[in-house]
């Protein structure tokens, strides 16, 4: 969001998903999106099927990449040396779009400076792909009609992750593929509401709809609207509350999060929450978290409930209750609704339609949305002005969100942790597709644990021999920060010097060892790289 939201005004998904399907090219980095995104997946394979070229950039050579009909196998965060590589190769071969730089977008000199400063061999060689296959990626891309960028947390979870968005963001201006049908720069979210949460303000420095805390004319319109004071600062962003560890805050309220699993460098976030005077925690099952809680809330299902989901495209989408809640369940509405009435501020929906209105009148993008529109159609995107407008398939049609597209030049950073000879690994994560986030769901189904029933480290066969490992053993995993113990999968999957595992696993909570390195813009932390040493156990 930090990076978009400076380069074209708007931090969210530019096209729709069927989109992608249509495209010419699609580029997809930092997204292993046949197991993270399989729906997404199956557009890009339906592409394929139709001629499209897709060209993959992804340090492991996932099932995805084995499809592409480009592979650039880079080395872990060198995101943006490779991208510069690409733009710089671009304009050489004068493949960018003159008139759309001209009529759309401001700052260009500025990045066609950098670019033209820059050795292409050398940033090859800084990424670790061959000239040549760059080359063959540039020209691809840059000669068609209509490409599509896809990206996930593989690129914003570094410690240079916005500027990483933001080099996506120039490559799609300099070639002209933003702003019309079928092409597009598409975040693919990390969890099914993630874009819904953002949306209606679950970020430090906005009130729903990207509305800025500091603006007092906005601070003003909510402070009307739920007749109280609002505070002109913004609140703390993740890890200032996780890795707080007794410093600045007393009392926690965790809804449908398990950051004992899913935070980096889990033995401060354990410090945090066993210092905290106060840990209420809401949740379908009794997860790591919820386990050191003062207070349970048992939380209904989707199922369970009515209300809607915004997914990664905008769209807003109905789900209506088909079960009642079990036992004491009672919908996350209903707990924040009954916590906020004994907290001394009256809280009272008769209705999650009557929560919609609120929602309609309050934020302007989703201010046609209400239940019963969203109840006779799949869903609506936003912005939807009003109860007219029939949502929006695609963003920035006639001009960015901020009026022109910012390219913003940007250089290489060296990841928050280098290898060296005492950790002379560079460790990945990121998921498996049988499990979803910290597998509080998924592990509770017998078929899905029995497909993957434990943590994997995945090491190249050459640093295997070089370790006298075999495969399915046993071995301590270990960075600065601690050790876990798990089996290795010997793959050609990733390179020589790399590793890779999963974070779902209690038994193997890799986010113990992870870097809480972040972004200085967004605070994201670096989940994606850190140095790491394997030892056989004797």
């Amino acid at each position: 969001m930090a990076g978009l939201a400076t380069t074209f005004g708007s931090g969210a998904m530019t096209n729709s998903i069927a989109e992608i399907g249509r495209a010419e090219v699609i580029l997809v980095i930092g997204s292993n999106t046949t197991e993270a995104h399989p729906q997404v997946a199956r557009r890009i394979f339906d592409a394929l099927d139709r001629g499209s070229k897709l060209i993959v950039i992804d340090p492991r050579r996932t099932a995805l990449a084995r499809q592409a009909h480009i592979h650039l196998q880079h080395r872990p965060g060198t995101d943006i040396p490779l991208l510069n590589c690409l733009m710089r190769l671009i304009l050489d071969d004068n493949l960018h779009d003159d008139v759309f730089i001209e009529m759309r977008t401001e700052n260009f000199n500025q990045l066609r400076d950098m670019l033209f400063r820059l050795d292409p061999r050398e940033k090859a060689a800084v990424a670790n792909v061959p000239l040549s296959r760059i080359k063959q990626a540039a020209e691809l891309y840059g000669r068609a009609s209509k490409a599509v960028i896809c990206y996930c947390l593989g690129i914003t979870q570094h410690i240079c992750g916005t500027d990483n968005v933001q080099s996506i963001a120039n490559l799609a201006m300099l070639t002209g593929n933003v702003e019309k049908a079928d092409t597009g720069v598409d975040p693919l979210r990390g969890q099914n509401n993630v874009q819904g949460a953002c949306d209606m303000g679950a970020l430090p420095g906005v009130f729903p709809g990207y509305q800025a805390v500091g603006d007092i004319i906005i601070r003003e319109k909510f402070a009307r609207a739920w007749q109280t004071e609002l505070p002109a600062r913004p609140g703390l962003t993740l890890l200032e509350m996780t890795h707080s560890q007794g410093k600045t805050i007393k009392g926690m309220f965790i809804m449908g999060e398990n950051p004992l699993l899913s935070d980096p460098t889990l033995a401060r976030v354990r410090d945090t929450l066993e210092k905290l005077e106060f840990l209420a925690v809401s949740d379908i099952f009794l997860t790591e978290t919820a386990e050191l809680a003062h207070v349970v809330f048992p939380a209904a299902s989707f199922a369970e409930k009515t209300g809607t989901f915004t997914n990664s495209e905008r769209r807003v989408q109905m789900v209506r209750q088909a079960i009642k809640p079990p036992g004491q369940c009672r919908t996350d509405s209903d707990i924040i609704s009954a916590l906020s009435r004994r907290l001394g501020y009256e809280m009272n929906y008769e209705s999650t339609a009557e929560i919609m209105e609120e929602i309609a009148l309050l934020t302007p993008v989703y201010g046609g949305m209400y239940h019963d529109r969203l109840e006779s159609s799949w869903g609506l995107q936003w912005p939807c002005f009003d109860r007219r407008h029939p949502g929006t398939e695609f963003l920035h049609k006639y001009n960015f969100a901020r009026g022109r597209g910012c390219f913003v030049p940007a250089a290489h950073q060296l990841p928050g942790e280098q290898p060296d000879r005492e950790y002379p690994f560079l460790l990945m994560t990121g998921r498996v597709y049988h499990h979803y986030h910290t597998a509080a769901m998924t592990r509770a189904c017998a078929r899905l644990n029995r497909e993957s029933p434990e943590a994997l480290l995945e090491i190249n066969p050459v640093d295997a021999g070089s370790l006298s490992l075999v495969a399915g053993e046993m071995v301590k995993l270990a960075t600065r920060r601690g050790s876990i113990k798990l089996k290795i999968l010997i793959s050609e999957q990733v390179a020589e010097g790399m590793l890779y595992t999963s974070f779902h696993f209690t038994e193997a909570p890799v986010n113990l060892l992870t870097n809480a390195s972040s972004d200085p813009k967004s605070k994201c932390p670096e989940y994606k790289i850190c140095a790491a040493q394997v030892e056989k156990i004797i």
